[in-house]
């Protein structure tokens, strides 16, 4: 039985993350096919000069292969805005974030844009080399070790992998914000929900009620989802959004006040349609 709290579960907010590691966009609607996850999420990456990443090659690879939030906070240093009609990326400092970007706000005001930083053609090689020269600048990295673009047309770079599933790259992951509620009441201060990266954001439920619906299909409008894994989190939700640093222990939270680190689950898109925030949610 689905656990509500009130009239029912509905969608608050949809978002995507077009290149991985970076900013979420907020989406007003998101239209799904079966088998396929929301367009655009996670369609690039920033590969590690040093990594396992082969242009090309289509592999399955780690998050550690990869510039992401849990091995360089930095990243959260900087909002970016992807343009999918013309494949372009604006990036913008924080203002109240001192990085060593040129154009870097510092006026105290967390959270509020600083200024433009750059804005690129993703079409272009001029634009991506524009594009991953200002993040390396970002994490102070070397000359030999300036990111490299990733991208595999067809392919998605998310943090979920099982090698015998290929379907799961195009999984859409979903939060229970009353979760994230009860983690901020055990540590004690407002926990953005954004700081689990998820696609779904879900209100109206019990905490923790997303725990019991493995195996389960969720229906929303026309899209049906079914729901195979939760997400094991990682160092990436420790970082502060508007601080670009490590200021909540969350998997030591969850941990101790739940017995596990776990917020949110992976679904399949098991029949498409449009989602958009308000639509009811029905377990079946």
């Amino acid at each position: 039985m689905l656990q509500t709290a009130g009239p029912g579960p509905t969608i608050e907010s949809l978002y995507y993350y077009p290149i991985k590691g970076l900013s979420p966009q907020r989406l007003d609607a998101a239209t799904l096919a079966s088998g396929h996850g929301i367009a655009h999420d996670r369609k690039y990456a920033l590969a590690r000069a040093d990594g396992r990443y082969v242009p090309g090659a289509r592999q399955d690879l780690g998050k550690r292969e990869f510039h992401v939030l849990m091995r360089e906070p930095a990243l959260a240093g900087v909002r970016s805005e992807y343009f999918p009609d013309i494949d372009t990326v604006e990036l913008r400092s924080i203002a109240g974030i001192s990085t060593a970007l040129p154009g870097a706000g510092h006026d105290g005001g967390a959270g509020h844009d600083g200024g433009p930083l750059l804005r690129a053609d993703l079409s272009t090689a001029a634009g991506r080399a524009s594009f991953t020269a200002c993040i390396a600048t970002l994490l102070g990295l070397p000359a030999d070790r300036q990111p490299v673009f990733a991208e595999e047309p067809g392919r998605r770079f998310p943090d979920l992998l099982r090698s015998d599933d290929p379907a799961d790259m195009q999984a859409v992951s979903i939060i229970n914000l009353a979760s994230v509620r009860e983690l901020a009441r055990a540590a004690g201060m407002e926990v953005d929900p954004l700081r689990f990266r998820a696609n779904i954001y879900l209100d109206g439920l019990e905490p923790f009620a997303e725990r019991d619906w493995l195996g389960s299909e969720l229906a929303a409008g026309g899209v049906r989802l079914d729901v195979f894994k939760e997400i094991a989190r990682c160092a990436a939700t420790e970082v502060g959004l508007d601080s670009a640093r490590r200021d909540l222990p969350v998997l030591t939270t969850l941990h101790e006040a739940f017995g596990h680190t776990n917020m949110g689950v992976y679904a399949h898109v098991r029949s498409g349609g449009t989602l958009v925030p308000g639509t009811a949610v029905v377990l079946e």
